[in-house]
């Protein structure tokens, strides 16, 4: 059974547990509400009547002395009170059924007697005012004995209710702790149970994630319930870690392999020319150029031992980017050599932005991919341009060429796709492709938007590089 069948069966049924032991008490507590209403309703209304009796008199009383219209508008509200009253007795039992009639008629008659008095006031008929008023005030004192009366005869009949609620309130107290008790311990079964089938597994779960964040993996997550979901999570869970065990172990194969092999890299390195030794050839080939008279030759020879001494410096430090144009030149100064005049090479360079850091070997690599993809076949008139300016806080290079061009689809591909790289010739001087170059400078200044590639078949290609503003930082290529 999954986890959420388990919380669909057991908690829909505790809670119609509880909503029905709370109906159960609620419509008792009801009932018992609504007879103890009705008994007080009754006793209020006996005791209204008598209250209204009294008022009713006293305020004849003063109206009789003073005949006054203050005191008349208030015996009148009052008589329509104490009708008001009359009307809502009603008989509620057998027992008490002549009383009440008989309270009712002496109301009546308390009413009428109460009416003939203001009749004879308005009339000017004074004659037994004084033996109607005694009359009036003896109904009013047996209207006030019948409403104790029946006071007394209704909590007298209303003796066996009270009891009975007494005994409903004391059965309903008995209930509510033992369905405290029975509530209180499904909840502590279901509690337990949850925690057994879900919170425990999820905490040895957790435990077992953090043990692996801090790279022990000799470690599993036991499975309690293997049907559901935690437990399915548990088998997943140690399956990565079987992967990531294998992984590991691929990785340290992997890197083993490649530790001999920068060995043996380092070994055919160590085997070839050494560097100081061919920079030394190189100037004394130059200065024994310059003394025979070719100067040429001898400019030609400084060039290459120039580019190759900066070809050679460390790449993962960053540089000006004025040896990245003083190193543009001496390349171009090979080239020119080599292709003479069917090429010219133009530069227009802004001074205020040669502080500017930048991964060395930029510059050469995209030059050189301008010669070999671009102006190499041209016969005369090739032309390429290398511009830098300041826009907007950055510094943009600019590297065009007027050659064969290249396809929007190479274009595209070559943008998005951070793979991509164009099949070179061998020969190079560097050996770097534009995916290294772009690469490095994404990585070097952590921005992504900083490459552009306009270019169409025929009409040449211009790439352009615009680059954060940074003077001189210490920063790791």
């Amino acid at each position: 059974m999954n986890i959420r069948t388990k919380l669909f069966i057991f908690i829909p049924l505790l809670v119609i547990l509880l909503n029905t032991i709370a109906f159960f008490i609620f419509d008792s507590g009801k009932k018992v509400q609504k007879s103890y209403d009705f008994m007080v309703h009754r006793i209020y209304l006996y005791k209204q009547i008598s209250n209204e009796t009294q008022e009713n008199l006293r305020y004849l009383s003063s109206y009789l002395i003073y005949q006054d219209k203050e005191n008349l508008n208030l015996l009148i509200k009052h008589k329509a009170n104490l009708e008001a009253l009359q009307n809502n007795l009603s008989n509620n039992s057998a027992s008490n059924a002549l009383v009440v009639d008989n309270y009712k008629n002496m109301i009546n008659t308390f009413l009428q007697l109460e009416e003939a008095i203001l009749t004879n006031l308005k009339e000017k008929k004074f004659v037994d005012q004084a033996d109607q008023f005694k009359e009036i005030e003896r109904v009013a004192s047996f209207i006030r004995e019948d409403s104790q009366q029946l006071v007394d005869m209704e909590l007298s009949e209303y003796q066996p209710v009270y009891n009975s609620m007494l005994a409903i309130n004391e059965n309903m107290n008995k209930w509510g702790g033992s369905l405290f008790i029975v509530t209180t311990a499904l909840s502590i079964v279901f509690a337990i149970w949850l925690s057994r089938s879900i919170v425990i597994p999820i905490q040895q779960l957790v435990q077992t994630a953090k043990q692996v964040a801090a790279g022990d993996l000799n470690t599993n997550v036991p499975i309690y319930q293997p049907n559901d979901e935690v437990g399915v999570l548990g088998k997943v869970f140690n399956q990565m870690i079987e992967n990531l065990r294998k992984l590991i172990s691929k990785n340290m194969e992997i890197l083993e392999k490649e530790k001999l092999m920068r060995e043996l890299e380092l070994k055919a390195l160590q085997s070839q020319i050494n560097p100081h030794f061919l920079f030394n050839t190189l100037n004394v080939i130059s200065k024994l150029a310059y003394i025979e008279g070719a100067e040429k030759t001898s400019e030609l020879t400084i060039s290459t031992s120039n580019l190759l001494r900066y070809n050679l410096r460390k790449l993962n430090e960053p540089v000006m980017l004025r040896e990245e144009i003083e190193n543009a030149k001496e390349y171009f100064a090979i080239q020119k050599a080599r292709f003479r005049d069917r090429i010219s090479f133009r530069m227009e360079i802004d001074n205020h932005c040669l502080d500017q850091s930048i991964p060395a070997l930029t510059i050469q690599p995209l030059l050189e991919n301008a010669f070999v993809h671009g102006i190499e076949s041209m016969e005369s008139g090739a032309v390429i341009e290398l511009s830098v300016k300041e826009k907007e806080g950055r510094v943009l290079v600019k590297i065009s060429d007027n050659g064969v061009g290249m396809d929007e689809k190479i274009v595209k591909t070559i943008l998005e796709s951070p793979s991509f790289s164009i099949k070179k010739s061998t020969g190079h001087s560097t050996g770097l492709g534009m995916e290294n170059v772009f690469r490095r400078l994404r990585l070097f200044y952590q921005v992504h938007d900083i490459v552009d590639i306009k270019s169409k078949q025929g009409h040449g290609t211009t790439i352009l590089l615009s680059l954060p503003r940074v003077r001189g930082e210490k920063m790791h290529v």
